[in-house]
């Protein structure tokens, strides 16, 4: 079971094509959503009073939501940001925390013995603390976002010290490690003690970290972007939904199953990000997904 611990929130995006107004988001979320399809999903968040009912019972119908809790007394984490013409670079215009600050998150008796531990962009102290709740995880993975980096960048930094692997995009991993060059970026992360770094960059795919090797693999070509947010927790989720799914042993035995990981991340991105929010992830079959996969497989051996 891989259990998802980070934000359930609700989203203003505004692009110059189309804004949408308090839409279902959140890292937790998309990353859940995302991994759903190929393991079994336990969430750890908090809502608040004005999550509506009929979202409530959308992610009711696809994991467990035992850990999720209902601050009845604050509202549900908020953020409102806007896209260039491009879609390329997103500004953010608000972050409210609301029900996500001074969060203490409890953990349920049936989660403390998932072996997987995904730990999305959510606050670094809230993210250490609950890792010592589990009993002896075999993975956990961890994504951050500039906010934190910028407010509470020790503890990004002590967070990911404890963690097996890091899920971070190219403009954070430069904001993170103070440098321009993302090969530096890389060696930097893994410094800090994980395993493994994928850096996320967008349309061009990833940067492989491990060991002394670094693998780039290139994106999925999509003609079809509405809109980009939650492309990089879609990734996470698809990357460790594939990767718990498939494994036969060690995890860090199998750097060919890493890689496939990383593709069914970029494929689940590409889901994402054809709609705004969630809804192209509720919309998508097992079917739709293996498609797209067995194709970018087929592109990349040519």
């Amino acid at each position: 079971m891989l259990t998802v611990f980070g934000s359930v929130a609700l989203d203003t995006t505004r692009t110059p094509f189309e804004t949408r107004e308090r839409i279902m988001g959140g890292a937790a979320t998309f990353a859940s959503m995302s991994a759903s399809f190929f393991t079994p999903v336990s969430l750890i968040g908090v809502i608040g009073n004005d999550f509506p009912s009929s979202y409530y019972e959308l992610l009711k119908s696809r994991f467990n939501l035992d850990g999720l809790v209902l601050d009845n007394n604050k509202k549900t984490f908020f953020y409102d940001s806007s896209f260039d013409y491009d879609l390329s670079h997103r500004t953010t215009n608000l972050t409210e925390l609301n029900a996500i600050e001074d969060f203490h998150p409890v953990v349920p008796k049936d989660y403390i013995n998932s072996r997987f531990l995904y730990l999305a962009n959510n606050d670094p102290d809230q993210n250490i603390k609950i890792i010592d709740k589990f009993v002896e995880p075999e993975l956990i993975v961890c994504d951050t976002i500039e906010y934190w980096i910028e407010n509470k960048k020790n503890a990004v930094i002590e967070m990911m010290e404890k963690t097996h692997g890091v899920v971070i995009n190219d403009q954070e991993a430069r904001l993170l490690c103070n440098t321009s060059n993302l090969i530096k970026c890389g060696k930097q992360l893994l410094s800090y003690g994980p395993k493994f770094a994928i850096i996320k960059k967008g349309e061009h795919g990833v940067l492989f970290f491990f060991d002394d090797n670094i693998i780039p693999i290139p994106g999925y070509p999509l003609d079809s972007v509405i809109d980009p947010t939650g492309a990089g927790d879609s990734f996470a989720g698809g990357f460790m939904g594939y990767l718990i799914s498939n494994k036969k042993g060690d995890i860090f035995d199998d750097i060919p199953l890493i890689k496939d990981s990383i593709l069914m991340g970029n494929i689940m991105g590409t889901f994402a990000i054809e709609s705004f929010g969630t809804e192209r992830l509720f919309e998508i079959t097992n079917s739709d997904i293996m498609n797209r996969f067995d194709f970018y497989k087929k592109m990349l051996s040519i």
